[in-house]
């Protein structure tokens, strides 16, 4: 599948999930919210990756936390929607039978800190 907001390399046992948008410090977005949650579940889907390495593109960043322009214009209902998507997904990396590892490569604020320690 192709996605457009994290890159999904996987090498035999080991997956590694980017999430790749560097411009913005790859602050997380409902679109990236669901693209990982699908990414990931193909991968324990697929029962070959053992490993998955979760990292952030560019230089500066890991996850700089929520994306505020997208949270600003979010009504309370929606908010709450984003805020559970979030939790379910690091939900599903720490409680998956596949080890994940977290390369952060930068700043990891707010949500950023809260998927390196799922």
């Amino acid at each position: 599948m192709e996605y457009k907001n994290i890159k999904v390399d996987v090498e035999g046992a080991v997956a590694k999930l980017t999430i790749d948008r560097p411009k913005a410090l790859n602050a997380l977005n409902s679109e990236t919210l669901s693209e990982l949650s699908l990414a990931f579940a193909d991968l324990e889907n697929g029962g070959e990756v053992r490993v998955c390495i979760i990292t952030g593109g560019g230089e500066k960043a890991f996850v700089a936390g929520a994306d505020i322009g997208e949270l600003q214009t979010l009504d309370m209902a929606a908010a709450k929607v984003f805020a559970e998507n979030g939790h379910e997904l690091f939900a599903q990396f720490e409680n998956s039978g596949i080890v994940t590892i977290a390369a952060v490569n930068g700043f990891a604020l707010g949500g950023g800190g809260e998927l390196a320690m799922a």
